[in-house]
């Protein structure tokens, strides 16, 4: 890796601390773009909803001072003007998606704790989803003592939290049950609760939306998707450059 040559575009927190760590680690981070520039370093994910890079940045203005290869390293790098590019997308890389979902997790549980007028110690809450958020969420709150329930699609999965000690429920009948938690967080990235259903949670349940794409309906839902970010920059970032100093080092295929 000495001869790898970095420019962050984007300027968001969880950026800057990857920059610092990646710079404690011996990595060169170049502060302006430039022909001996070897990989491109975006936030994670790399795009706003018109295409400017998040944190600022129009990326063809950036690519055209860079080398033609340049590599780019970022998250969801299906950007038209990266066509023909080399990439290292983080959001394609599971062992930094299961690190992220962890930190997630434990972000959402924050949130939770600061709305909650009572302890998680006997608190019952539901988990829509049973991927990697949900499965770090429900182990995080069982370990302090809440009575978690998940909802799980697949009657394999409910078989397996119910074995783990944890409630089981099928998203597709949760009506009759939403009344008894006072959490619920969503990690299912479709509309799972209509404003008719979430009518039938308790009026102090505290929703919180960890969805990429909102699903739950209503006014009263908490919004947090991208929480690391935005939450934890300093983790958030020590992960991704962590993250790309492992595949650097371990010269896995970029796409």
């Amino acid at each position: 890796m000495n001869d790898t040559i970095l420019y962050c575009a984007g300027n968001t927190s969880a950026m800057a601390f990857a920059v610092d760590a990646l710079h404690r680690q011996n990595i060169s981070v170049v502060s302006a773009p430039a022909p001996d520039v070897t990989h491109l370093l975006l936030p994670i994910p790399s795009f706003e909803a018109d295409g400017r890079i998040r944190g600022g940045g129009i990326l063809e203005h950036i690519l055209a001072k860079l080398p033609e290869h340049v590599c780019i390293v970022g998250g969801h790098l299906d950007h038209a003007a990266l066509k023909g590019y080399p990439k290292i997308d983080l959001l394609h890389d599971s062992e930094y998606l299961a690190k992220n979902a962890a930190i997630t997790a434990d972000c959402a549980i924050r949130i939770a704790a600061n709305r909650l007028p009572v302890a998680f110690q006997g608190c019952p809450i539901l988990i829509l989803g049973w991927g990697r958020i949900g499965k770090c969420l429900a182990n995080l709150l069982k370990a302090l003592g809440a009575e978690v329930t998940v909802a799980a699609r697949k009657p394999g999965d409910q078989a397996i939290l119910r074995a783990l000690g944890f409630g089981a429920a099928d998203p597709n009948k949760l009506e009759p049950i939403l009344r008894r938690f006072r959490v619920l967080f969503n990690t299912i990235p479709y509309p799972i609760l209509s404003e008719t259903q979430v009518f039938h949670c308790r009026p102090d349940c505290i929703k919180i939306e960890l969805a990429s794409i909102r699903g739950i309906a209503g006014s009263q839902v908490i919004p947090a998707n991208g929480l690391p970010g935005k939450t934890v920059p300093e983790t958030s970032g020590t992960l991704i450059a962590d993250s790309i100093i492992r595949i650097l080092s371990n010269k896995e295929a970029v796409s």
